[in-house]
């Protein structure tokens, strides 16, 4: 007895010098960043731990002896033997079941606690699919139509019809890229896609926390953070269409307090399909994150964007469908210079109160000779006018912007409750400058030079002003069950300062605008435990009139704010043991003054609020992996876009559905990388857009197009080679196609391409 006693005591003792604590570091495998609040569970003694802002722990443990899981949302788990000094890397799961969204309040949150249709596209997807522009990872989202419009411009649909107004919200990091009332549908260039990790799409009206222009949506780019250890890339690619792209990066943490970051890419295309289709983009980022403290975390952010292209404007349905892709344009335009710079400082009081500070500073100018301003002088309804004369204009829109944006967010034990209370202030002078010039056109239709001239189409400048201040609350009066309420107030003046005179193009008198507003947002979730629940929401949205559709070409400002208001019911569930996850929203928006353009009697466009609108739709998405390393994805949603009270010129078009929304949109994609040949990636995607109207009164349809694309890459040690096959089949698609009474025009797809690409890698070993 007394020697199994003394035996006991000495394995004890033996035991307890060895268990100490261990220290490690958890980062993602693809990007070395930190991964910050990981789990990190010690099977033998069951305790664990979270990781801190850098990603670092320490957890009681006996080396080389106890097994620790490391486990986070939408990685995968890894079970580890504990040693000193650990260096964990976590990989993104191929089907994410739950996982972590930041963009439905500025805060980590789980998405099952969000009443809310939201999608992501993970650092994972952006890297397996290569995307030389941002809507072929986008368009795989159910819900989203991102319209490419060649040399990555673009315009959007996402519970909209296609269309150019400011009805999407667009975020770095969680602050507009550009400011409310200047918006532009082409914004998205204006993002370096090099600095990219995660995408998060809100569908339906966030204006209750970020406020104006978040109506369809709100998209959420969340950049790279420096890693932790010495990382460096350099990429080159280029397809048969005489597109060209080389990205580059390197990072590191230098002792564990300061992180820097700098990436960045240039892109050219030559003589690609249409002629005069060039163009140039350079986007330079640097960032740092400095750790002053295990609760303090200071960002600063920097973004340079220099981009210039060729505008070759559409072509007409004769062109289109025969092939004939040679540009009546030979000198349209459009350069865009942008600066970004924000500075944010995240504290943690305790481990159920933040705050967080964000200034930022944004620089931005759009100097067009645009083709969609190119005007003919002679038209059938006009035969005084001479066919070699046309008009059009140079213009320069211009806007400076100093803001800040402070949150703070407050857990409480009651009733698992939450407060999240939040101001901001933005002030951005605007300047907008046109001359008109005359456009010389030959016999041959092509527009060939141009003249300058003295006269002024516009010259203002416009002082926009937003203050607002936001509320949100949650609630679990029962388990799994939360409820959420938010209500935020927006007030938005435009001090208007016009250079011309009442005879001028742009008369309007100067002064002041004001536009306000309160818009709620209730909703509720319901977690029926084994990854299914439940949400339902009621939230409101509203947008001010733009400044150029306000002010330019009028006399007096007419425009009304649009304002919106939806109704969404969804949920998800998972499925053959966790191997498949199934989500569905559905959801009636109901516009009121939308704003959209019309046909005027000269052939030119102008916005005009267009009654009472209803867009209604259900949207899916469906992921299942049946077998390791495989992944089968299919996201859609069906979609009615009605006028419900309009006239246009005394035409009634109220009951007509609205041109450009096709009724259903879909995207599958299976995905294998095989276990046998470690590296290799293979897939085939297919993109549907269904018919449409083309006009207003209903009388002209697009058929819409079936697109496929394969995509294959290989991975060795540090050498990655991809070759992607985009519209294998070659179809004719116009991504865009629009009708009149005097013609149809279409905007070209891609024909089928090649797209090819060679990469390197550096990862330094643990330190």
């Amino acid at each position: 007895m007394k020697i199994l006693l003394l035996c006991s005591l000495f394995l004890w003792a033996h035991t307890t010098c060895l268990s100490q604590q261990v220290k490690g570091t958890v980062i993602d495998n693809l990007s070395g960043e930190p991964l910050a609040f990981v789990s990190i569970f010690n099977l033998s003694t069951q305790k664990g731990v979270k990781s801190d802002l850098q990603g670092s722990f320490e957890i009681n443990a006996t080396q080389k002896i106890d097994s620790l899981r490391i486990s986070s949302i939408g990685y995968d788990d890894q079970v580890v033997i504990a040693t000193n000094n650990m260096h964990v890397q976590l990989k993104t799961s191929m089907l994410i079941i739950d996982e972590i969204i930041v963009t439905v309040n500025r805060e980590q949150e789980k998405r099952t606690s969000a009443p809310v249709a939201i999608s992501s596209v993970s650092n994972q997807t952006i890297e397996d699919n290569k995307p030389t522009s941002i809507d072929q990872v986008l368009n795989q989202t159910a819900g989203v139509n991102m319209v490419s419009l060649g040399n990555e411009q673009h315009t959007m649909s996402i519970r909209r019809p296609i269309d150019y107004g400011a009805s999407y919200l667009y975020l770095e990091d969680g602050v507009p890229i550009r400011t409310s009332g200047v918006f532009n549908h082409n914004a998205l260039l204006e993002i370096n896609m090099a600095n990219t990790s995660k995408i998060e799409i809100i569908r339906g009206p966030a204006s209750s926390f970020y406020g104006s222009e978040a109506i369809g949506g709100a998209v959420n780019f969340i950049s790279k953070k420096p890693s932790l250890l010495p990382t460096a890339g350099l990429s080159m690619q280029g397809n048969n269409l005489g597109y060209k792209r080389t990205d580059f990066y390197a990072s590191s943490t230098i002792k564990k307090k300061l992180g820097i970051r700098l990436s960045g890419y240039y892109a050219n295309q030559r003589d690609g399909i249409i002629s005069h289709s060039d163009f140039d983009k350079l986007a330079l980022s640097l960032s740092a994150n400095y750790f002053i403290s295990e609760k303090t975390e200071l960002i600063w952010s920097n973004t340079i964007i220099d981009y210039y292209a060729d505008m070759s404007g559409s072509l007409d349905s004769t062109d289109f469908y025969d092939g004939l892709y040679e540009s009546n344009q030979t000198f349209t335009n459009r350069q865009v210079d942008a600066f970004r710079t924000k500075l944010a400082l995240n504290h943690r009081w305790n481990n159920s109160s933040k705050s967080t500070v964000t200034g930022y500073f944004r620089q931005n100018s759009i100097k067009q000779n645009p083709s969609y301003r190119v005007k003919d002088d002679f038209k059938p309804w006009i035969p005084t006018g001479n066919p070699n004369l046309a008009h059009g204009e140079i213009n320069d829109n211009s806007f400076k912007s100093t803001g800040i944006i402070a949150q703070h967010l407050k857990n409480f034990k009651w009733l698992g409750s939450q407060l999240i209370g939040g101001t901001s202030f933005d002030f951005s002078p605007n300047t907008y400058k046109a001359n008109y010039i005359r456009i010389n056109k030959n016999d041959e239709g092509i527009y060939d030079s141009f003249e300058s001239t003295d006269s002024l189409l516009a010259d203002y400048n416009a002082d926009l002003m937003n203050i607002a201040a936001y509320i949100q609350g949650k609630i679990e009066p029962l388990t799994g069950l939360n409820i959420i309420g938010a209500l935020r107030y927006d007030h938005f003046q435009y001090t208007f300062d016009n250079n011309l005179g009442a005879t001028a193009f742009t008369s309007v008198l100067d002064g002041q605008n004001i536009f306000s507003r309160f818009t709620p947002k209730v909703g509720l979730t319901y977690d029926l435990k084994r990854n299914r629940g439940l949400y339902i929401n009621y939230s409101q949205g509203f947008v001010p009139p733009q400044v150029t559709e306000l002010y330019r070409g009028n006399e007096v400002p007419t425009l009304k704010p649009v304002f919106y208001s939806s109704y969404e019911f969804g949920g998800w569930a998972s499925f053959a043991k966790n191997k498949g996850k199934l989500e569905l929203s559905a959801y009636n928006m109901d516009g009121v003054d939308e704003i959209i353009s019309v046909l005027k009697d000269d052939g030119s466009t102008e916005r005009q609020n267009a009654g009472k609108t209803s867009h209604r739709g259900i949207e899916y998405a469906l992921n299942f992996s049946p077998i390791r390393n495989l992944k089968i994805r299919f996201s859609g949603t069906n979609a009615i876009h009605r006028f419900i009270e309009f006239n246009e010129s005394g035409n009634d078009y109220s009951g007509n559905l609205m041109p450009q929304a096709p009724n259903w949109v879909a995207n599958a994609q299976i995905t294998y990388k095989p276990e046998f040949v470690k590296g290799l990636r293979v897939s085939v995607e297919w993109q549907h857009v269904d018919h449409y109207f083309m006009n207003q009164d209903n009388s002209s349809t697009y058929k819409g197009y079936n697109i496929f694309n394969v995509r294959t890459g290989y991975i060795w040690k540090s050498i990655e080679i991809w070759v992607n096959v985009l519209n294998v089949s070659d179809e004719l698609y116009s991504t865009v196609a629009r009708a009149n009474q005097w013609g149809q025009s279409y905007s070209l797809g891609r024909p089928r391409n090649f797209n090819v690409g060679l990469a390197y890698n550096f990862k330094a070993k643990k330190k």
